[in-house]
């Protein structure tokens, strides 16, 4: 073990001079600063990086009453340097006072977090993690039991309608509520209203903390020059925001074909005071229409907690097709 050593970086300090030569990179540095780690952990064996961390504990929400920490960013090549890296990460936590800790998740469930468990026959779609096969072995293997399920879903018959939606779309009408298509023009302010509304909707959510603006805007900002407004519905009441479905292409689909049959329904909120009326419902039957319209074939109802309405409203027309779990363990 002489040979392996631990170098903890902290979110502002240099990336140090390692080999990546074993298939493992550094996060990048700008990463670390703008998802501001408490601390990172690499593994070095005889000057080759072999496996990395950030670890989190000023922000992080409770589980089950206890306080958490969590651990991201992370990677290993070979399950020996992940047990070591897992050890000192959970070290690491509980001598600042976390008592579970949580993972794999980037610092807050607004980013990267969730290990594919179950693959399934699909291939992977744009903007969903991935990881190799091995890696919740590894976390099993050092103590690490399910947290939290979900799942992604494939709806292949665009061209079935909800029953249910014209008898909602008349309760909606009635109550003021209103849907229209995203406005190209109005990007900016269209973006803050759907921030805003997912810090309500989503504030009883597992883990749930919240986001900074900036941050939002520039996750979104990031994917808008591929997104077709009439794939993102806004229903609002008046000049308020109630709810909202964004969906785009599925690119690497793309990519590997040269077509993109594939749209992607990637986030679904409704304002609590508005739960309950079939909102929800009519937003994913409303945005798979216009997806069949647009010319796509099927949609992914991506990454859905198992105990989350939106998964409800997913099995109505689509089936899963990949399985996910994230991970704690006490300290």
């Amino acid at each position: 073990m002489t040979s392996i050593e631990t170098v903890t970086l902290t979110a502002g300090d240099p990336d140090p001079a390692v080999a990546m030569d074993r298939g493992i990179t550094l996060t990048p540095a700008a990463e670390r600063i703008a998802h501001a780690a408490d601390r990172t952990l690499l593994i070095v064996d005889r000057g080759s990086l072999v496996a990395r961390c950030s670890c989190w504990w000023k922000t992080t929400p409770d589980v089950n009453g206890r306080p958490a920490g969590a651990i991201g960013h992370y990677a290993a090549a070979d399950a020996a340097s992940s047990q070591l890296l897992l050890q000192r990460a959970c070290e690491t936590l509980a001598a600042e006072g976390a008592r579970t800790a949580v993972g794999p998740m980037d610092g807050t469930t607004w980013r990267r977090y969730r290990f594919i468990v179950d693959r399934g026959s699909e291939p992977p779609f744009f903007l969903e993690p991935d990881n190799p096969d091995d890696w919740p072995a590894h976390w099993m293997a050092a103590g690490f039991a399910t947290l939290a399920t979900y799942t992604s879903a494939l709806n292949e018959n665009l061209a079935a309608r909800d029953p249910r939606t014209a008898a909602a779309l008349d309760t909606l009408r009635d109550r003021g509520i209103s849907i229209r298509t995203l406005d190209p023009a109005r990007v900016q302010s269209e973006l803050q209203s759907i921030f805003a509304l997912s810090l309500s909707a989503f504030s009883r959510n597992f883990l749930y903390t919240p986001i900074g603006e900036d941050e939002f805007l520039a996750q979104y900002r990031a994917v808008m020059p591929y997104v077709n407004p009439a794939l993102v519905l806004l229903a609002e009441k008046g000049d308020s925001l109630v709810g909202f479905m964004f969906a785009l292409p599925d690119l690497l689909e793309q990519r590997r074909t040269g077509s993109v049959e594939t749209i992607i329904l990637k986030t679904i909120a409704v304002d609590p005071a508005y739960a309950g009326i079939g909102l929800g419902g009519v937003l994913m039957d409303l945005v798979q229409q216009k997806a069949h319209e647009n010319g796509f074939r099927r949609a992914v109802h991506a990454l859905i907690h198992e105990t989350n309405v939106s998964g409800r409203l997913s099995s109505r027309s689509a089936r899963t097709f990949r399985r996910y779990a994230l991970f704690a363990k006490p300290l």
